[in-house]
């Protein structure tokens, strides 16, 4: 797949990002908007052979709007400057593919869960964090992921109804799962692209699974 003209295109586009540009080179952003959906559809043909859920996924419903949501916050810019996939829900997680001149990469988690999640999350570490750090600490996870990305806004203190000593407290301060692979430019061109995606998925498939246990948990 000619991923190389979606770089072209978003470049282009960060470079003009107004309405009256897009306007003039809509045909650029169907062209190209056309190829990362065949892209999707490659991966969720793959991903299919390891789980059948997501050959029933429309590749289209993988993909986001290319408009910024302005109305909370009107400083950013008119259109977004990537093209993403991620083929659940938004609340659930999912593996995330994200490409874009300004940095590439793919991943999964939770990123921001709401207070109820969260507390769900945290239920499930103080239960049997064992089981995170384990999946956490697979020397395949280790290599791809590096672990759990940083979180900024992480607690400095342990979270209501948890000590300061808890075996888990690292992972119980935590207000975002999520675990990150950066992507070079040469990667999403080559051919062996869906290869990487499929690869990382398959990595990340546990710690996806355990965060949608806790979450599903009816106490």
């Amino acid at each position: 797949m000619n991923n190389r003209k979606i770089f072209d295109f978003l470049r282009d586009l960060q470079e003009n990002n107004s309405k009256e540009w897009m306007d003039e080179n809509r045909d650029r952003y169907h062209e190209a908007k056309e190829i990362w959906i065949d892209q999707c559809a490659a991966i969720l043909d793959r991903l299919a052979k390891i789980d059948p859920k997501y050959g029933k996924i429309e590749p289209k419903s993988t993909i986001m709007r290319i408009n910024n949501n302005r109305m909370f916050h009107p400083d950013r810019p008119v259109y977004k400057d990537n093209f993403a996939f991620s083929p659940g829900e938004m609340s659930d997680p999912a593996l995330y593919v994200h490409v874009s001149p300004n940095g590439s990469f793919m991943g999964g988690g939770l990123h921001h869960p709401d207070n109820k999640t969260l507390k769900k999350i945290r239920a499930a570490i103080d239960y049997d964090g064992e089981e995170l750090l384990k999946i956490l600490q697979e020397d395949k996870f280790q290599q791809f992921y590096g672990g759990l990305s940083e979180d900024p806004d992480q607690l400095k203190t342990s979270p209501r109804g948890y000590s300061e000593d808890h075996q888990h407290i690292e992972l119980l301060r935590r207000k975002n799962f999520t675990a990150i692979h950066s992507l070079t430019q040469k990667e999403v061109n080559g051919s062996d692209f869906t290869d990487i995606v499929e690869r990382g998925f398959k990595i990340i498939q546990p710690f996806n699974a355990y965060l949608k246990k806790a979450i599903d948990f009816e106490a």
